[in-house]
């Protein structure tokens, strides 16, 4: 026996002189049980609602406050994050910035646009596909709307290569005096072991069709044909770079031939050189340069199946993307 039969007992709710005793105490206990769950449920669906309601207000208040900034005609400043290495895969990519280029561009209540750049670089293809919608979308625009909408880059700590290649296609470059710009220049990396084979008296076995399939292989010799063919290539990579650079800065650019060198300069260089207009965050450039201090972050983040593909592989997750369509869920962001 238990303390809740002796409380029974002294309650008066069991009688021990009962045969059946045994079963109404189970009864009881059945019957607390029950009512133990149905108070527990209540709660959590109290405090269910209340998470529901809170998010809905806040909700509420956020599409309240982009709604009186439309009806009031202040408008505000878009801001396009590009972070990090411009790759296909990367946060950074074409399609990510592009895809939070257009929304920025559609909204009726953009007065401008920043692109806030915090890159070294990257794929010069990807950094090509931004650069030339930022163009077609200011051309579009211009042509919708018989005005322009203008477009500010603002470089953090690194604006350099592929990120610069992204923020000359912009009206204005705003950098801090600290930050690093430029590095105009195309590179390709490799390694050669094949002395070490040599040295160490193991034979490489490469196989082939086509006598150059090879060319980048690190354990295999690099003929003066092979290596002339890969610098002329990197020459009309470095000249395309030169050409969006020239077409985007135009008479801006004060120096020579060192600009195109693949060195880098920091901010305050960099405006002495035409490489950036001026000084200035991107507070600034809303505030002073636009008229629309209210900022609007317009960046696509990962969402839950991206960010658990980058830990867990392809494979993992699209079994889990997969499962989330058949229970008909929504993508949780």
């Amino acid at each position: 026996m238990n303390w809740k039969f002796w409380k029974r007992r002294k309650d008066g709710l069991i009688d021990p002189q009962d045969p059946q005793w045994e079963r109404t105490l189970m009864g009881q206990l059945a019957a607390d049980y029950i009512r133990e769950r149905r108070q527990r449920r209540r709660w959590g669906n109290l405090f269910k609602l209340l998470l529901v309601g809170y998010l809905f207000a806040v909700l509420i208040a956020v599409y309240s406050e982009d709604l009186a900034e439309r009806v009031s005609g202040e408008g505000h400043t878009a801001l396009v994050r590009v972070d990090g290495l411009i790759a296909a895969d990367a946060e950074a990519s074409a399609d990510r910035v592009v895809g939070a280029l257009r929304k920025a561009f559609e909204d009726k209540a953009t007065k401008g646009v920043i692109l806030r750049i915090n890159s070294p670089g990257g794929s010069p293809v990807q950094a090509g596909y931004i650069n030339d919608e930022v163009r077609r979308l200011k051309e579009k625009y211009r042509e919708e709307h018989d005005k322009e909408m203008p477009v500010y880059a603002v470089a953090m700590d690194l604006c350099a290569s592929g990120g610069y290649y992204v923020a000359v296609a912009a009206d204005e470059i705003y950098v801090d005096k600290a930050s690093l710009i430029g590095s105009i220049g195309v590179r390709i990396d490799s390694f050669g072991f094949d002395k070490v084979l040599e040295d160490l008296g193991v034979e490489r076995r490469l196989m082939t069709a086509g006598e150059n399939k090879g060319i980048l292989d690190p354990f295999s010799p690099m003929s003066e044909a092979q290596r002339a063919f890969i610098q002329d290539v990197l020459d009309q990579l470095h000249q395309q770079f030169i050409a969006a650079v020239q077409a985007g800065r135009g008479d801006r650019l004060e120096g020579g031939d060192e600009i195109f060198s693949g060195l880098f300069w920091s901010g305050e260089q960099g405006v002495e050189l035409g490489l950036a207009d001026g000084l200035g965050s991107a507070g600034y450039v809303a505030r002073e340069l636009v008229g629309a201090e209210t900022v609007v972050d317009y960046t696509q983040e990962w969402d839950l199946v991206e960010r658990l593909s980058k830990q867990m592989g392809a494979t993992a997750a699209s079994a889990l993307r997969g499962l989330v369509e058949a229970l008909g869920a929504p993508a949780v962001r």
